[in-house]
Protein backbone atom coordinates (compact mmCIF):
# COMPACT_ATOMS: atom_id res chain seq x y z
CA UNK A 1 0.00 0.00 0.00
CA UNK A 2 1.13 3.28 -0.99
CA UNK A 3 -0.03 6.21 0.66
CA UNK A 4 1.23 9.88 0.83
CA UNK A 5 1.95 11.40 4.25
CA UNK A 6 1.72 15.22 4.92
CA UNK A 7 4.67 16.11 7.51
CA UNK A 8 3.27 19.74 8.13
CA UNK A 9 0.75 22.05 6.84
CA UNK A 10 2.75 25.05 7.20
CA UNK A 11 0.64 27.92 7.12
CA UNK A 12 1.75 30.47 4.96
CA UNK A 13 3.81 28.41 2.76
CA UNK A 14 3.28 28.79 -0.83
CA UNK A 15 2.12 25.22 -2.38
CA UNK A 16 4.56 24.40 -4.06
CA UNK A 17 6.53 24.43 -0.67
CA UNK A 18 3.94 21.95 0.90
CA UNK A 19 3.96 20.08 -1.97
CA UNK A 20 7.72 19.72 -1.31
CA UNK A 21 7.11 18.51 2.27
CA UNK A 22 4.60 15.25 1.00
CA UNK A 23 6.27 11.92 1.83
CA UNK A 24 5.26 8.81 -0.21
CA UNK A 25 4.79 5.70 2.20
CA UNK A 26 4.39 2.03 1.17
CA UNK A 27 3.61 -0.32 4.35
CA UNK A 28 3.99 -3.79 4.08
CA UNK A 29 3.10 -6.54 6.92
CA UNK A 30 4.06 -10.33 7.24
CA UNK A 31 3.80 -12.82 9.49
CA UNK A 32 6.27 -15.93 9.77
CA UNK A 33 6.35 -18.83 12.18
CA UNK A 34 9.35 -18.63 14.05
CA UNK A 35 9.84 -22.25 15.94
CA UNK A 36 12.44 -22.59 18.73
CA UNK A 37 16.05 -22.72 17.32
CA UNK A 38 14.99 -20.25 14.40
CA UNK A 39 16.76 -16.84 14.63
CA UNK A 40 16.17 -13.18 13.24
CA UNK A 41 17.92 -10.49 11.60
CA UNK A 42 17.11 -6.71 10.80
CA UNK A 43 19.58 -4.85 8.96
CA UNK A 44 18.44 -0.65 8.26
CA UNK A 45 19.74 1.82 7.14
CA UNK A 46 18.13 4.99 8.51
CA UNK A 47 15.00 3.56 10.88
CA UNK A 48 13.65 3.09 13.60
CA UNK A 49 13.40 -0.64 14.80
CA UNK A 50 10.66 -1.48 17.34
CA UNK A 51 10.82 -5.38 18.87
CA UNK A 52 7.95 -6.17 20.92
CA UNK A 53 8.31 -10.01 22.76
CA UNK A 54 4.82 -11.58 23.92
CA UNK A 55 3.38 -15.03 24.08
CA UNK A 56 3.29 -16.38 20.55
CA UNK A 57 5.05 -18.70 18.17
CA UNK A 58 5.56 -16.73 15.13
CA UNK A 59 6.65 -13.40 14.14
CA UNK A 60 5.06 -10.06 12.52
CA UNK A 61 6.97 -8.21 10.55
CA UNK A 62 5.48 -4.83 9.93
CA UNK A 63 8.07 -2.32 7.76
CA UNK A 64 6.70 1.59 6.82
CA UNK A 65 9.24 2.91 3.92
CA UNK A 66 9.55 6.41 3.39
CA UNK A 67 10.62 8.38 0.44
CA UNK A 68 10.35 11.83 -1.54
CA UNK A 69 8.46 10.25 -4.26
CA UNK A 70 6.74 6.48 -5.27
CA UNK A 71 9.57 5.81 -7.65
CA UNK A 72 12.00 6.58 -4.98
CA UNK A 73 10.93 3.85 -3.40
CA UNK A 74 13.54 1.54 -5.03
CA UNK A 75 16.17 3.20 -2.97
CA UNK A 76 15.71 0.87 -0.22
CA UNK A 77 14.53 -2.33 -1.33
CA UNK A 78 12.96 -4.39 1.30
CA UNK A 79 14.13 -7.74 1.60
CA UNK A 80 12.45 -10.34 3.81
CA UNK A 81 14.10 -13.96 3.52
CA UNK A 82 12.08 -17.20 5.89
CA UNK A 83 15.74 -19.44 5.46
CA UNK A 84 15.49 -22.83 7.30
CA UNK A 85 17.50 -21.39 10.17
CA UNK A 86 17.00 -17.31 9.93
CA UNK A 87 14.27 -15.11 9.18
CA UNK A 88 16.46 -11.54 7.65
CA UNK A 89 14.43 -8.52 7.59
CA UNK A 90 16.49 -6.32 5.27
CA UNK A 91 15.98 -2.86 4.60
CA UNK A 92 19.27 -1.20 3.35
CA UNK A 93 19.85 1.79 0.71
CA UNK A 94 21.09 0.80 -2.73
CA UNK A 95 24.96 1.65 -3.53
CA UNK A 96 25.61 2.15 0.44
CA UNK A 97 23.54 4.99 0.59
CA UNK A 98 22.79 7.05 3.64
CA UNK A 99 20.08 9.62 3.07
CA UNK A 100 17.88 10.39 5.50
CA UNK A 101 15.14 11.63 3.07
CA UNK A 102 14.84 7.18 2.72
CA UNK A 103 14.19 5.22 5.99
CA UNK A 104 12.55 2.21 6.85
CA UNK A 105 10.49 1.69 10.68
CA UNK A 106 10.67 -1.95 11.24
CA UNK A 107 8.73 -3.49 13.80
CA UNK A 108 8.75 -6.79 14.90
CA UNK A 109 6.52 -8.80 17.47
CA UNK A 110 8.01 -11.73 18.17
CA UNK A 111 8.07 -14.73 21.10
CA UNK A 112 9.26 -13.68 24.68
CA UNK A 113 12.45 -16.15 23.94
CA UNK A 114 13.22 -15.67 20.59
CA UNK A 115 16.51 -15.55 19.34
CA UNK A 116 16.92 -12.30 17.60
CA UNK A 117 20.88 -12.93 16.19
CA UNK A 118 21.35 -9.17 15.01
CA UNK A 119 19.68 -5.70 14.76
CA UNK A 120 21.95 -3.27 13.08
CA UNK A 121 21.23 0.16 11.90
CA UNK A 122 23.02 3.11 10.94
CA UNK A 123 20.95 5.86 12.06
CA UNK A 124 17.77 6.05 13.84
CA UNK A 125 16.59 4.14 16.83
CA UNK A 126 16.00 1.03 18.36
CA UNK A 127 13.29 0.47 21.24
CA UNK A 128 12.77 -3.58 22.58
CA UNK A 129 10.41 -4.26 25.19
CA UNK A 130 8.92 -7.32 27.25
CA UNK A 131 11.87 -9.72 25.85
CA UNK A 132 13.56 -12.47 28.06
CA UNK A 133 15.80 -14.16 25.36
CA UNK A 134 18.89 -13.35 23.44
CA UNK A 135 19.80 -10.07 21.26
CA UNK A 136 22.70 -8.36 19.71
CA UNK A 137 21.62 -4.87 18.85
CA UNK A 138 24.06 -2.41 17.37
CA UNK A 139 23.62 1.41 16.10
CA UNK A 140 25.98 3.85 15.21
CA UNK A 141 23.94 7.21 15.50
CA UNK A 142 20.86 7.02 17.65
CA UNK A 143 19.62 5.60 21.20
CA UNK A 144 18.95 2.43 22.41
CA UNK A 145 16.11 1.79 25.10
CA UNK A 146 14.95 -1.27 27.00
CA UNK A 147 12.17 -2.05 29.00
CA UNK A 148 11.58 -5.72 31.31
CA UNK A 149 14.53 -7.40 29.75
CA UNK A 150 16.24 -10.08 30.72
CA UNK A 151 17.75 -12.99 29.09
CA UNK A 152 21.13 -12.74 26.96
CA UNK A 153 21.09 -8.50 25.84
CA UNK A 154 24.30 -6.85 23.91
CA UNK A 155 23.22 -3.31 23.24
CA UNK A 156 25.48 -0.83 21.53
CA UNK A 157 25.59 2.21 20.49
CA UNK A 158 28.17 4.45 19.04
CA UNK A 159 26.88 7.98 19.71
CA UNK A 160 23.55 7.95 21.08
CA UNK A 161 22.68 6.07 24.87
CA UNK A 162 21.58 2.58 26.30
CA UNK A 163 18.83 3.01 28.67
CA UNK A 164 16.91 -0.49 29.96
CA UNK A 165 14.63 -0.25 32.47
CA UNK A 166 13.09 -2.87 34.75
CA UNK A 167 15.91 -5.61 33.43
CA UNK A 168 16.02 -8.61 35.42
CA UNK A 169 18.73 -11.14 35.40
CA UNK A 170 18.52 -14.46 33.95
CA UNK A 171 20.43 -17.96 35.26
CA UNK A 172 23.01 -18.19 32.52
CA UNK A 173 22.43 -14.64 30.79
CA UNK A 174 24.08 -11.71 30.08
CA UNK A 175 23.56 -8.26 30.21
CA UNK A 176 25.87 -6.23 28.27
CA UNK A 177 25.21 -2.35 27.39
CA UNK A 178 27.67 -0.05 25.84
CA UNK A 179 28.13 3.02 24.49
CA UNK A 180 31.18 5.27 22.74
CA UNK A 181 29.65 8.43 22.70
CA UNK A 182 26.79 8.54 25.40
CA UNK A 183 25.58 7.44 28.43
CA UNK A 184 24.43 4.13 29.96
CA UNK A 185 21.71 3.87 32.21
CA UNK A 186 20.73 0.38 33.99
CA UNK A 187 18.01 0.56 36.06
CA UNK A 188 17.04 -3.16 37.76
CA UNK A 189 13.80 -4.82 38.41
CA UNK A 190 15.08 -6.29 42.19
CA UNK A 191 18.40 -6.12 43.40
CA UNK A 192 19.88 -9.46 42.45
CA UNK A 193 21.57 -11.73 44.68
CA UNK A 194 24.35 -13.36 42.98
CA UNK A 195 25.97 -11.13 40.14
CA UNK A 196 29.62 -10.24 38.76
CA UNK A 197 29.42 -6.32 37.78
CA UNK A 198 31.83 -4.78 35.96
CA UNK A 199 31.53 -1.10 34.77
CA UNK A 200 33.85 0.98 32.93
CA UNK A 201 34.19 4.90 31.82
CA UNK A 202 37.11 5.67 30.35
CA UNK A 203 35.78 9.45 30.30
CA UNK A 204 33.17 10.01 32.52
CA UNK A 205 31.92 9.21 35.66
CA UNK A 206 29.80 5.87 37.12
CA UNK A 207 27.24 6.33 39.67
CA UNK A 208 25.21 3.00 41.40
CA UNK A 209 22.77 2.15 43.99
CA UNK A 210 24.94 -1.09 44.44
CA UNK A 211 27.93 -0.95 46.30
CA UNK A 212 31.27 -1.32 44.13
CA UNK A 213 34.24 -0.93 44.72
CA UNK A 214 36.00 1.85 42.89
CA UNK A 215 39.69 3.08 40.95
CA UNK A 216 38.67 6.51 40.37
CA UNK A 217 42.35 8.45 41.40
CA UNK A 218 43.01 8.31 38.23
CA UNK A 219 42.32 7.94 34.03
CA UNK A 220 39.68 5.34 33.51
CA UNK A 221 36.85 4.78 36.31
CA UNK A 222 37.00 0.94 36.68
CA UNK A 223 34.37 -0.38 39.17
CA UNK A 224 33.22 -4.09 40.19
CA UNK A 225 31.45 -5.85 42.67
CA UNK A 226 30.82 -9.77 43.33
CA UNK A 227 27.29 -10.91 44.87
CA UNK A 228 27.15 -14.19 45.92
CA UNK A 229 27.88 -16.97 43.45
CA UNK A 230 29.72 -14.27 40.97
CA UNK A 231 27.07 -15.16 37.84
CA UNK A 232 25.57 -13.87 35.97
CA UNK A 233 27.41 -10.85 34.12
CA UNK A 234 26.48 -7.43 34.02
CA UNK A 235 29.13 -5.86 31.67
CA UNK A 236 28.44 -1.70 31.36
CA UNK A 237 31.04 0.40 29.20
CA UNK A 238 31.10 4.19 27.86
CA UNK A 239 34.07 5.55 26.04
CA UNK A 240 32.44 9.31 26.79
CA UNK A 241 29.95 9.09 29.24
CA UNK A 242 27.94 8.28 31.82
CA UNK A 243 27.07 4.80 33.71
CA UNK A 244 24.32 4.85 36.37
CA UNK A 245 22.87 1.65 38.07
CA UNK A 246 19.72 2.12 40.02
CA UNK A 247 18.57 -0.94 41.66
CA UNK A 248 15.55 -1.21 44.46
Amino acid sequence: MVAALLVSTGHGWSAAARTAMVDVTDRQARTIALPQGKSLSIDVTIGDVRIEGSDRADVEIIVERRAPAAAQLARVPLLIEDLPSQIGVRAVQTDDGTDPAFRADVTVRVPRAAVIERVKVLEGRIDINDFSGAVTADIRRGPINGKNLSGTVRLESGIGSVTVTEARLSANGLLRLRAFNGDVRLALAERPTDARIMALALNGQITSDIPLNNRNSWGPRWSETTLGKGEPVISLDVVTGLIEIRSP
